[in-house]
């Protein structure tokens, strides 16, 4: 992000806070001579510094003044990752079917190693796990060279079956989730979208088997739809697109991994992190209502702290929190605030 203020450029100028360039103050500072620096640095490159003296800042008498549009509306949509957020306590499914396809190139990785890239495009997810220094040299140590692009595109094209086969295991919706989704539409009249690390083959899977569970969002948008998937923003924008909805700060991008955190700062929505269920703590409901307390406070709490790095705007537990969050966003745009 970039904040206002003065910013000294490398040619000597200063930046002001409306965006003119100003001249260096002390000219006489910038003047070097040539041939002495040549003597006393013979082997480096000399800096010319140029500064423009009588530069004239932009303007026009006919508009003294400029309108800036603020948005003071409420809230319009909820954009939701699926894996972690809604659906799959943990993304075990994920992580299983990424463990089984390198572990069917001869590679054994870690549950973490598996995690690590989570909330990205499956295909970049893999090339991001062999990029890990550990995983590589375990490649390399099996298949005596580097990873080919082939190498990827074969593993990716299993993961798709294995993630099918895997998902009848790894499907039941998050405690509370649709409840919180219908206080959405019905209380706050938000439109409910969808963005996803996986593709359209999978989404179509999941689509009936959360359909039975009460969850059914307006807009699906999967990964292989856009050019880029996380942590570029397009997936939001699509769903923006198909739901309709703007400006972009009427809407909230949920997810529990850090690429999804970003695809909502890159697409200029309010974003929030949930932790309790996603890929941080990397647990079901079930092994999270026996786990040591101790375990799951530091689990709990390293997952607050990546989703804050990663720029969310709120952290929550869960997606049953998120009504006290549309009720506080929902105040701070009627002060015209922004994400």
């Amino acid at each position: 992000m970039l904040r206002s203020g003065l910013c000294l450029s490398r040619l000597g100028s200063v930046t002001t806070r409306s965006g003119g360039l100003s001249p260096c103050l002390d000219h006489s500072a910038a003047r070097v001579n040539s041939t002495q620096r040549t003597k006393s640095r013979p082997n480096q490159d000399i800096l010319q510094i140029q500064c423009k003296q009588n530069y004239t800042a932009w303007t026009n008498p006919r508009m003294p003044y400029r309108s800036i549009r603020s948005y003071q509306g409420p809230l319009k949509a909820v954009v939701f990752d699926w894996g972690g957020t809604v659906v799959d306590s943990g993304v075990m499914g994920p992580a299983i079917t990424f463990v089984r396809i390198f572990k069917e190139e001869g590679i054994d990785i870690t549950d973490d190693e598996a995690r690590g890239p989570m909330g990205t495009h499956k295909r970049v997810h893999i090339q991001k796990v062999l990029q890990n220094n550990a995983v590589l040299e375990r490649w390399l140590n099996q298949h005596g060279r580097e990873p080919t692009d082939e190498d990827i595109d074969r593993m990716y094209h299993r993961f798709i079956p294995v993630q099918l086969e895997v998902l009848k295991d790894y499907c039941s919706m998050i405690t509370g989730a649709a409840e919180a989704v219908k206080v959405l539409r019905n209380e706050y009249n938000l439109k409910i979208g969808s963005s996803t690390g996986w593709s359209s083959e999978i989404v179509n899977e999941i689509k009936p088997i959360a359909a039975a569970a009460g969850y059914v969002p307006d807009c699906y948008v999967a990964a292989d739809e856009v050019p880029q998937a996380r942590p570029l923003p397009y997936m939001v924008w699509l769903n923006a697109i198909r739901m309709d909805i703007h400006p972009l700060e009427s809407i909230i991008k949920v997810d529990d991994t850090f690429d999804g955190i970003r695809e909502g700062t890159s697409a200029g929505c309010w974003t929030v992190g949930v932790a309790k269920y996603g890929n941080y703590v990397a647990a079901t409901e079930d092994q999270i209502s026996k786990m040591n307390p101790r375990e799951y406070e530091r689990k709990l709490q390293h997952a607050y702290d990546v989703l804050s790095d990663a720029g969310s705007h709120y952290v929550v537990d869960s997606v049953s929190d998120l009504p006290g969050v549309v009720e506080d966003i929902n105040q701070k745009l009627a002060r015209g605030e922004r994400p």
